[in-house]
């Protein structure tokens, strides 16, 4: 069993497959480390929002080091470059003035930051989805993999964090709560660029395209559920049916950070197969509860502690929870497992690998 057929088996419930199948994200410290040690080059894909890089880049590296999928997404045009401010910051294509930080770039200068009405929204230029060049690293990379290895579509900052990010959170979160116009207008076309660029990953050939924002908080969730439901849970399903109608049994993956478990069952309804990344310590995801309610209707991955295990836990404490999650997540099948988050560089190499080796260790299905 090749690692596509793994993760296929695994994630579809489709029967056993031989182990748990598993995957990471390496922060660039941590890829230029592993790259050093395995002797490969980084091969890095640089993404249309500049911290998703790291989720599509590396796919060589990371397959030696065990990773069962590849993830692929959408890059930039063909010849474009960033324009720079004088203090270093860059200027994405939706006009996010983004400064280098310590682990990821912050938005400090906002296209929408003074948005009133809609007209504002609808004024503005956004990027062109199908650009000339913007698929080159992803066709490459689908090539390359595709027939022994599962191809995930990254389709993160799907609709909240790419339109928040547009405006910044504070307003975003308030004139969304007082029902300001632009605020659907908004969602709207960034729902249209995510379209455009998951039924464009579809027709490349990915395996799942995985879509994200992130709704929740340590404690529960940034926006209540009414309202998750009255704006968001449409959209989403509206994306969800546009990938399907363009290929069947593409899996529909998700990604949201934190504790969502009041609308999990929401996202069931609307067509979602697996739920990444499943995070550890926080409301409502308990791996037993999430397994005996869910377990026969979705997949789960993820689920590795990356806030405190990974980078502080000895091996052997990594081996026992992964171990742990397997034994209940991956009871029946159903899972793959992976840390909760890109892994950052306060974890250790060392730390990583015993990752990966507790999942072949304990992954096997007799």
């Amino acid at each position: 069993m090749n690692s596509r057929e793994r993760v296929m088996r695994a994630l579809k419930r489709d029967g056993l497959p031989d182990r748990v199948p598993l995957q990471f994200d390496l922060c660039r410290s941590l890829l230029e480390e592993a790259g050093a040690k395995y002797g490969l080059p980084v091969e890095y894909s640089q993404s249309y929002y500049e911290d998703v890089t790291y989720r599509i880049s590396a796919n060589a590296l990371r397959t030696a080091m065990g990773s069962d999928c590849v993830v692929v997404g959408a890059g930039l045009p063909a010849g474009y470059e960033h324009p720079r401010t004088e203090d270093g910051c860059l200027v994405n294509e939706f006009g996010m003035v983004m400064r280098p930080g310590l682990l990821y770039y912050d938005v400090v200068g906002m296209p929408f930051s003074g948005a009133t009405s809609a007209d504002d929204v609808r004024r503005f230029a956004f990027p062109d989805p199908l650009a000339a060049g913007r698929f080159d690293n992803a066709e490459r990379d689908i090539a390359r993999f595709k027939q022994d290895y599962f191809v995930v579509g990254d389709l993160e900052l799907t609709m909240f964090e790419m339109a928040w990010h547009m405006t910044g959170m504070e307003k975003f979160m308030i004139d969304m709560s007082s029902g300001e116009e632009y605020i659907g207008v908004l969602l709207d076309r960034v729902l249209e660029f995510s379209v455009g660029v998951g039924k464009k990953l579809v027709e490349l050939g990915v395996d799942g395209i995985w879509t994200g924002d992130d709704f929740g908080a340590q404690n529960g969730m940034l926006v209540s559920p009414r309202m998750w439901r009255r704006l968001f849970k449409p959209r989403m399903a509206e994306l969800w049916q546009e990938l399907k109608r363009a290929n069947p049994v593409i899996l529909v993956m998700y990604h949201s950070d934190g504790a969502i478990a009041p609308i999990l069952n929401d996202l069931i309804e609307i067509g979602l197969e697996v739920f990444n990344p499943v995070q550890p310590n926080v409301p409502g995801h308990d791996p037993e509860a999430l397994k005996a309610q869910y377990g026969e209707r979705l997949s789960f991955w993820g689920a590795i502690d990356q806030q405190q295990l990974l980078p502080f836990g000895a091996p052997a404490e990594i081996e026992a929870d992964v171990a742990e999650k397997i034994r209940v997540l991956g009871r029946d099948g159903g899972y793959m497992c992976s840390p909760a988050h890109i892994v950052q560089s306060d974890t250790s190499l060392a730390n990583v690998e015993a990752f990966i080796a507790a999942v072949r260790k304990h992954g096997a299905y007799c």
